[in-house]
């Protein structure tokens, strides 16, 4: 039995895409859709040198095009703070008068320990609070 040259590309193209799926590896899709586009050249009958050309040729150009952009939209995205880092820039109210060497705030739903910023200021209870630091378990607020 002999096997069209169509089928062994899209065999590459599974064998390729397997590394994708397991390694998360883009390049390993874009290699994929050029054994793809192998196998459409083979399937319209053109010969073994423009299927390896045409395989080289898409892959290299979605290589070349596609994976900047990827780069550039995964450089633009924020990263997502947690933990502590969430909490710094949030507000807080004051539960407990808070000075230089101590009081409560809630903060996010919670109570907190809480010491001013500026050692010589003081806030009262009710007023609203910004939070510049997380020191251990106390919130250092503004």
């Amino acid at each position: 039995m002999d096997i069209d040259a169509w089928v062994w590309w899209l065999i590459a193209a599974v064998g390729l895409g397997i590394p994708l799926v397991i390694t998360a590896m883009p390049e390993f899709g874009m290699f994929s859709v050029g054994a793809v586009a192998g196998a459409l050249t083979a399937g319209l009958g053109f010969g073994v040198v423009a299927q390896v050309i045409v395989f080289v040729a898409v892959s290299v150009a979605l290589l070349a095009v596609v994976r900047p952009i990827a780069a550039r939209h995964r450089e633009g995205q924020p990263a997502h703070a947690t933990g502590v880092d969430a909490l710094k820039g949030r507000q807080a109210v004051v539960l407990e008068r808070v000075d230089a060497s101590g009081g409560r705030v809630k903060l996010a739903g919670e109570v907190w320990s809480a010491r001013s910023y500026d050692p010589g200021q003081a806030f009262e209870p009710g007023q609203q609070v910004d939070v510049v630091d997380i020191d251990g378990a106390t919130a250092v607020v503004l």
